[in-house]
């Protein structure tokens, strides 16, 4: 459903996206994710059609962006961080205002409208002034004009950006409802939430894709052997000792007893040290049976930090 090939975007002698390259399958959720001026939004501003790239494509459903704009966005349906509303015009008003620009046909306008505000559900607030309304109901007013002519493809940029908590579960649940209908790139800071929501995440740093697969896959890549947990038939203070005296590790945390006469402990390897069978041999020789041992999956935050980390220090060094 949207590709983009060899995409790049220079302002002056600054490259701010530098000949990036994925795809979007069509019904799949993208988590599109990068540290601030990483070039994200720049991605997302030639993809809605907003910027023009200096060189690559970017197709919307087999469209160039560039060559046929008006085409191209017909299928995207744009919320951006900060959406575009106007606080002197009541929802309904605003909503008609953005179907007359969108082009909708007058036969399918109120019937279409109805059906997105109860989606959304702003309903009970469609004859009120926006400026009036709260920040969660503005965020849904702005999902809901991205939403008009039902677009293919869908745009998110910090969809919960300033919600409560209760609002944020709440949009969250809707995004996993669009996801039925519509392809969809969701950019957020709230990583924990790209992980509840997406199939899939991309990494931007410096302009570059630094990582692209499941978050499945990255952390087993990136951490499989770097963080162990393990049940020990020993007391907290005899699993630690053992621990202790071993090289290669960072640190070791208690987890408790999670069952009679045993302790849970997670083992923080060094880089590049595969501490397994030291763990093992060490236990054995104390007679302190392992229960347990299976590898730590990494969380999307940790998978961030090292991908941007690691894309950091080669950069540092001159080697880009």
């Amino acid at each position: 459903m949207i590709q983009v090939e060899n995409l790049t975007k220079r302002f002056g002698q600054h490259v701010a996206v530098d000949s990036i390259n994925f795809t979007v399958d069509s019904g799949e959720i993208l988590g599109f994710l990068g540290p601030n001026g990483a070039g994200k939004s720049t991605t997302m501003n030639i993809l809605t059609g907003y910027i023009s790239a200096t060189e690559g494509t970017a197709l919307i459903d087999g469209i160039d962006i560039l060559e046929q704009p008006e085409e191209a966005k017909k299928k995207i349906g744009y919320l951006p961080e900060f959406p575009p509303l106007y606080g002197e015009m009541t929802v309904t008003e605003y909503l008609n205002f953005v179907s007359e620009i969108k082009g909708v046909k007058t036969s399918d306008k109120k019937a279409g409208l109805d059906r997105i505000m109860d989606l959304v559900r702003i309903g009970d607030v469609k004859g009120r002034l926006i400026r009036n309304l709260s920040k969660g109901y503005r965020q849904r007013v702005g999902l809901a004009q991205a939403l008009i002519g039902n677009p293919d493809v869908l745009i998110l940029d910090e969809p919960t950006v300033g919600l409560d908590p209760k609002q944020i579960i709440e949009m969250r649940n809707l995004i996993k409802k669009l996801g039925k209908s519509h392809t969809i790139i969701l950019s957020s800071h709230i990583l924990p939430e790209v992980s509840e929501v997406c199939e899939r995440v991309v990494i931007i740093d410096h302009g570059r894709i630094v990582a692209s697969d499941t978050p499945a896959n990255l952390s087993k890549g990136l951490g499989d052997t770097s963080r162990i947990t393990l049940r020990i038939a020993a007391s907290e203070k005899q699993a630690l000792k053992v621990v202790g005296e071993l090289q290669g590790i960072r640190s070791v945390e208690s987890q408790g007893s999670m069952e009679p006469d045993t302790v849970d402990i997670i083992v923080q390897a060094e880089d590049n040290v595969d501490i397994r069978r030291p763990l093992f041999h060490a236990f054995s020789r104390a007679s302190y049976p392992i229960l347990m041992m299976k590898a730590v999956g990494m969380t999307l935050e940790d998978i961030f930090m090292r991908v941007t980390t690691q894309d950091d220090a080669v950069s540092d060094k001159g080697v880009r």
